[in-house]
């Protein structure tokens, strides 16, 4: 099992930048693939960004293709995902949450699905202003 926890969110200016963390525990050796979602009230949720642990491949939204990047540091002792955030719209304004599973692999169309992600983190607010 992983235990997910994000940190990072706060409340900013459009065109802004911010650094989401979310810390890996537990089994973070056994992630397959993991992503960053985002839920904005009345939205479903919405992958943003999908990482696979073995290709190092990376696949964005459209929404945030250009904007967002995802980065990880697994040094000794830590996994821990990042979603460096520049530009941001009031659009971005969500929660914001990590997800990890343990798959070897995925079709592309699975990517960004949340249906895909096993674990998750308890979220954490972005909120721009214009």
């Amino acid at each position: 099992q992983v235990q997910l926890a994000e940190s990072g969110g706060g409340s900013v200016q459009a065109g802004d930048s911010l650094r989401l963390s979310c810390v890996a525990s537990g089994n973070p050796a056994t992630i397959g693939y993991a992503a960053w979602f985002r839920q904005a009230p009345g939205n479903q949720r919405e992958g943003i960004v999908s990482f696979n642990t073995r290709t190092s491949s990376t696949v964005y939204a459209d929404s945030v293709k250009g904007r967002f990047t995802f980065s990880r540091d697994i040094a000794k002792g830590t996994h821990t995902l990042f979603l460096q955030m520049n530009s941001l719209k009031p659009e971005d304004t969500a929660i914001y949450y990590c997800a990890t599973n343990p798959r070897v692999r995925m079709i592309d169309d699975d990517l960004l699905l949340p249906t895909s992600y096993n674990y998750w983190g308890q979220g954490t607010q972005v909120t721009v202003s214009s």
